[in-house]
């Protein structure tokens, strides 16, 4: 319960600055081309609070939390006289009326660059993308790569960390190759071509870097027990943190790895659990419990440190990070616009489409990692925001902003009622694919 709480809070949180820059893009832009704003509301449906500024406008954040809207006037549909017709926003220019829809997407590209810039000048600890291991047959070993290199650019792009690799292979999906530059551990860098024709990765269950055969270096995973779970059969059978794991009913282990296996293979058994603890060997009863269908004890091993040469704090100064910002918002654009090539031609699955759930899982597991990745995963949503919204799709700024292009091109509006037929497809496309991503969130939720 507490975790679903701090997801939708998340959610809120994300979604509610995210739009609200948006539609303050629209609002700022309508406002400097001397357009008369009526309503400005964070959400839809019935408000839940509201006041009127000095300008007349009426501020609002409504029900649902899912989007907003900025209400212009409309000399059309509200009344106006000879002394307001001229801040009907239908009265002004074709140019202003693009400049004032065009914003709202805008200011999610801004609004991402400063969420970046800001997370990048705070920093966060990272680590050198090494390769702890290549699975044998694999996509990576066919193409030549090997353990212990470090990852250094990909299709000629610099990456820093598995974050910047994951991206970056993200990108790739549909593609037919990608090209990975490395440096060997003697300093020697060397380009393999990774063959991607082959490639089954599915965003839902699988790692970017698994799916290709490429294992991230792990420090080691010790045998010493750094966590006991209340109520878990640990705790029934007096397992102590910091105790050491060497068998079970007089076999030794040899690592957590087999440790692990031991207790999967063996749900609701009777166990001698053979531990040393202050150099001393005892032996403890316990009865292995049982967790979706495997083997369960309650524990964690301690895991040693990072080596201090895979280690690095990734931070930039003001004006480092602004350019970091500039650079990771326009990766995240293409990255975005490819995908929705992709979604379009087949290459992504419809099945990978999250909606609101998946978004609020998203928000609450970011921000739970602290305000870096949360301002990390916020600048991915605003910019996903201001690439759909710029899809040319009517109901959408996209959509309304072909409309204008035309009409500066023919000089005249398109007509009302072929304006009227795009905004019914384009809702029902728009509803399509509401129903299409709610289904897949409920889908993965289910056992």
């Amino acid at each position: 319960m507490e975790s679903f709480i701090w997801s939708v809070g998340a959610f809120i949180v994300a979604l509610g600055l995210v739009v609200t820059f948006h539609e303050f893009g629209h609002f700022w832009v309508a406002r400097r081309c001397g357009v008369k704003v009526l309503t400005f509301s964070i959400g839809f449906g019935k408000p839940l609070f509201k006041w009127h500024g000095k300008d007349g406008t009426q501020y609002q954040v409504a029900t649902i939390p899912l989007g907003g809207y900025v209400r212009m006037l409309d000399h059309e549909v509200d009344p106006t006289d000879d002394s307001t017709i001229h801040q009907s926003f239908r009265a002004k220019p074709v140019w202003q009326r693009i400049a004032v829809v065009a914003a709202g997407p805008i200011a999610n590209f801004i609004f991402s660059i400063f969420a970046l810039m800001l997370m990048l000048m705070i920093g966060m600890p990272s680590v050198r993308p090494v390769i702890g291991a290549i699975d044998a047959n694999s996509l990576a070993a066919e193409a030549g790569l090997k353990a212990g290199s470090e990852v250094v650019a990909l299709d000629g792009r610099q990456v820093q960390d598995w974050q910047d690799v994951n991206l970056k292979l993200v990108a790739r999906i549909g593609d037919a190759s990608t090209l990975m530059r490395v440096r060997t551990e003697q300093g020697i860098e060397t380009e393999h071509v990774i063959d991607l024709t082959e490639w089954n990765f599915d965003p839902d269950t699988d790692s970017t870097l698994a799916s290709l055969g490429i294992q991230v270096y792990q420090p080691e995973v010790l045998t010493t027990v750094a966590w006991v779970a209340e109520n878990s059969p640990a705790e029934a059978a007096q397992l102590q943190v910091n105790d050491k794991i060497i068998g079970f009913n007089g076999t030794h282990t040899q690592d957590w790895e087999q440790i692990r296996s031991f207790i999967a293979e063996h749900p609701n058994e009777n166990m001698r659990l053979m531990v040393e603890r202050d150099s001393q060997v005892i032996t403890l009863p316990v009865i292995i419990g049982e967790l979706n269908n495997q083997g369960y004890l309650g524990v964690a091993p301690h895991i040693a440190p990072y080596p201090e040469e895979y280690r690095f704090h990734l931070q930039y100064g003001p004006v480092g990070a602004l350019i970091g910002g500039v650079e990771r918002t326009w990766e995240l654009m293409g990255l975005s616009l490819s995908m929705v090539k992709k979604l379009i031609v087949g290459d992504v699955a419809v099945k990978n489409l999250s909606g609101p759930i998946g978004i609020a899982q998203g928000a609450g597991t970011h921000a739970s990692y602290g305000l870096v990745y949360f301002l990390s995963f916020m600048a991915l949503i605003s910019v996903s925001l201001g690439v759909l919204n710029l899809l040319p799709i009517p109901m959408l700024d996209g959509g309304h902003l072909l409309f204008y292009i035309v009409e500066w091109v023919r000089g005249k509006p398109v007509p009302e009622r072929i304006q009227e037929i795009g905004f019914r497809i384009g809702l029902m496309l728009l509803l399509l694919l509401m129903i299409v991503a709610v289904f897949n969130d409920i889908n993965r939720l289910l056992p």
